[in-house]
């Protein structure tokens, strides 16, 4: 009886292993949608003058309805006019002193399910603000 038992556990043991009980496999993210920028409206401004109410306006293509405008790599609080166009409120602060932005736009990622998959994170080109 003894033995019986060993080896229905052995075999129980067998059949989890073999079925990846102990590990699951993951599924790696896939590319997102790339967004791209094609213009910023305004480009410039003169250093001390706010963007106003309207902000910045970026227009391109692919822009996810979560999309992010990034100032120097950091996320402003974006509007989403379409898939063509964002909007964002610049802070006085950023436009205080002369000098040039790097503005980009962000398409989150969408997390993935039990076993991985989703979509990456994906990041514009890179166009230039101008503070004169």
């Amino acid at each position: 009886m003894k033995i019986a038992q060993a080896l229905f556990v052995a075999a129980l043991l067998v059949a989890g292993m073999a079925c990846g009980y102990s590990s699951k496999p993951t599924t790696p993210a896939a590319a997102g949608t790339m967004p791209t920028i094609a213009a910023l409206v305004p480009a410039s401004t003169t250093a001390g003058m706010s963007l106003g109410t309207n902000g910045l306006m970026v227009t391109g293509t692919n822009f996810n309805s979560n999309a992010t405008i990034n100032w120097n790599g950091t996320p402003l609080t974006t509007a989403h006019v379409s898939g063509t166009q964002l909007t964002a409120t610049v802070p006085d602060a950023d436009t205080a002193t002369a000098g040039t932005f790097q503005v980009t736009v962000t398409n989150p990622g969408t997390p993935g399910g039990m076993y991985g998959g989703g979509t990456a994170a994906e990041t514009s080109n890179m166009m230039t603000f101008t503070v004169n």
